[in-house]
């Protein structure tokens, strides 16, 4: 049976290219597409949007009602809507996926509070390579020592509204666990340029020597494609906080 999806951010960058592709696979039916109060499409057939003109589906701006016809809610929006989202989820007992970055603690606590209740995949980035990326980072960290500078460089579109981007707070993250230090204290820079999908380096400079690991997303459908595999997981998980190391290690596509 098809997994039945409610997309938030229907027509957004990602929630575009995440309900497009559910539309050509088997595993999932688009059962509801939520954006934002005065935003053009509600009301209007999302087909148009994706020139599918036989998807009569309307967009709509009322969560409750988008969120109740699905089995699981893909969210990539903004923080504020994403955390009346997770309430909304939570009131009805909706498995989540959530892309959104740029959370506050206080709201990533929101986050981790809803998850007692509803099992929730939260991810700066749900690509399969970036996620190999933060494990070999880690792993460089590791071996070089703390006599080599790392520095983490990030480049995306310029309309993405966060920077750095959430994909490179978690590397940060994770070196300084590794390297005993605050993650604030590891540089990161943002570059905002074009129509850059994605790209992330981890510069290891030492004495003589210099190691750059690098992921370059060529095209937004890898993240849409990592937020379908995580749908596909937490459906039938129980309550907690996931994110896409734990979709990965079990995976069979």
């Amino acid at each position: 049976m098809a997994i039945k999806l409610s997309v938030s951010g229907c027509c957004g960058r990602m929630g575009t290219r995440i309900a497009s592709l559910s539309l050509s696979d088997g595993m999932f039916a688009l059962a509801g597409v939520l954006e934002s109060s005065g935003h053009q499409m509600v009301g209007r057939p999302f087909g148009s949007w994706v020139g599918r003109p036989d998807i009569a589906l309307k967009v709509s701006d009322d969560a409750k009602t988008i969120f109740s016809l699905g089995d699981v809610v893909i969210e990539f929006t903004t923080p504020e809507a994403t955390i009346a989202h997770v309430q909304v989820a939570q009131e009805l007992g909706k498995p989540m996926v959530i892309g959104t970055t740029g959370l506050s603690p206080a709201q990533q606590d929101g986050l981790r509070t809803a998850s007692r209740k509803i099992p929730i995949v939260w991810s700066p980035n749900m690509s399969v390579g970036v996620n190999v990326l933060f494990e070999l980072a880690q792993l460089a960290a590791q071996r070089l020592g703390p006599s080599y500078d790392v520095e983490v460089v990030e480049a995306h579109h310029r309309q993405k509204r966060d920077a750095p981007s959430g994909t490179a707070k978690r590397l940060a993250e994770l070196l300084a666990a590794v390297r005993r230090q605050s993650a604030e204290s590891l540089p990161v820079h943002a570059v905002r340029a074009g129509d850059i999908v994605g790209d992330h380096t981890v510069i290891f400079a030492g004495p003589s020597e210099r190691l750059e690991l690098t992921h370059r997303a060529q095209d937004r459908d890898v993240f849409a494609q990592g937020a379908l595999n995580a749908a596909r997981f937490i459906v039938t998980q129980r309550p907690g906080l996931y994110d896409m190391p734990d979709v990965l290690k079990g995976r069979t596509w």
